[in-house]
């Protein structure tokens, strides 16, 4: 088969849909060298250019020509006549969205469906960002000939929201990156703890410090368990304005020296950081998956999350699970998770047992059946 993809976040995102579409990609040459890649871009970031090594049957596609100048409109529809060009046979959408006029050609189209957040809640985003995001993933959605949701939370969503058939979508699970399967060695840990001054007993939380991942409420429970003497506070995400109530709060408990937010951490020390951590911690009110969850189990650390959304799907009976809006019981759960030793032995095992099932043996030929059966083989 040759199978193209809109590829730009591959290329670009450092962060859930960049790493959703670098899996993917890497996934499928290697379980099926036998099909031909086409991966369209705008740009290709310097640290991402060779995510893919060098191989014949992948090819880079970027605009050319007048197209140049407007690549976001030739990633619109202006690769439409390319993909004609090829005779591509499948096109899939990573990130939610698909180009127009794909309708002019011949090939078949699949587009993945992250999540209808900006739905379920409108409030934490700007209206023209809400628009654009409903313009575009309806539209996808409509076009599209199979739908892949990453979680059934997500294939819920499209049948509520959008009205989407089920029998048009196809619930396919996604891995973390296959870095968090490996212990790092003992100097590597120490190397990191020492380069972040990372105390010795700490819960860890990763994620974007926005009011969606309910960090606030973390500390909160945190502050509430009494554990702040002996465990401190490690946060790591991108500070978005959500931060400034963070600091105020660390700052009026007198917290300043047992909460750690860190910078950007480059990715290959990120998995040390989660396995040098007692619990991790992620106290999100809703995503489309959560492969932070993931990454927590396959570190070897026991999981508190929420319950509702996805996280069940994700953590299944290894992880601990909290209301996401009640302060005691994440509190309870924190305790238990860094203090229980039996329970903690029972979450790390469990944990390991849970993150087999979303490796990429098992969810990557999902995807190539996908392609498969539009193909009618």
């Amino acid at each position: 088969m040759q199978i193209g993809f809109d590829a730009k976040r591959a290329f670009t995102n450092t962060s859930g849909l960049g790493n959703y579409s670098r899996f993917v990609l890497a996934a499928l040459l290697e379980q099926f060298p036998q099909n031909k890649y086409f991966l369209y871009t705008t740009r290709q970031n310097e640290i991402f250019k060779n995510f893919v090594p060098a191989n014949p049957q992948v090819q880079v596609v970027e605009p050319a020509g007048f197209y140049r100048l407007l690549p976001d409109v030739w990633r619109l529809g202006g690769l439409a006549s390319s993909v004609k060009n090829l005779k591509l046979d499948i096109f899939h959408g990573l990130s939610n969205e698909l180009p127009f006029f794909l309708n002019q050609t011949k090939v078949r189209q699949v587009v993945t469906i992250h999540d209808l957040i900006y739905l379920r809640f409108p409030e934490l985003y700007k209206t023209h960002d809400r628009i654009i995001y409903n313009a575009k993933f309806k539209a996808a959605c409509q076009a599209a000939d199979k739908i892949i949701a990453i979680s059934r939370q997500t294939q819920q969503d499209l049948m509520q929201f959008y009205g989407i058939a089920p029998e048009k979508t196809e619930v396919i699970y996604q891995d973390c990156n296959p870095i968090f399967h490996y212990r790092a060695e003992p100097a590597v840990l120490q190397t990191v703890k020492e380069k972040y001054r990372l105390p010795d007993h700490f819960l860890l939380s990763v994620g974007t410090l926005e009011r969606r991942k309910n960090h606030l409420h973390f500390l909160k429970s945190w502050l509430k368990s009494d554990l702040t003497d002996t465990h401190d506070v490690v946060l790591i995400g991108k500070k978005l304005p959500y931060t400034t109530q963070i600091e105020r709060f660390i700052q009026e408990n007198n917290l300043t020296s047992k909460v750690h937010i860190l910078p950007y951490i480059p990715f290959p020390e990120l998995p040390a950081i989660y396995q040098l951590a007692q619990v991790f911690v992620y106290p999100s009110l809703f995503e489309g998956f959560g492969i932070p969850i993931l990454e927590g189990l396959n570190s070897g650390v026991p999981v508190v999350t929420s319950t509702g959304s996805c996280f069940a799907e994700a953590g299944g009976k290894a992880a601990l699970y909290a209301d996401p809006a009640d302060i005691t019981e994440l509190a309870t759960q924190l305790v238990v998770a860094s203090t229980n030793q039996l329970v903690r032995n029972r979450m790390i095992q469990a944990g390991y047992e849970q993150a087999k099932k979303f490796r990429a043996e098992r969810t990557i030929p999902q995807i190539n059946q996908v392609y498969e059966t539009l193909m009618g083989k």
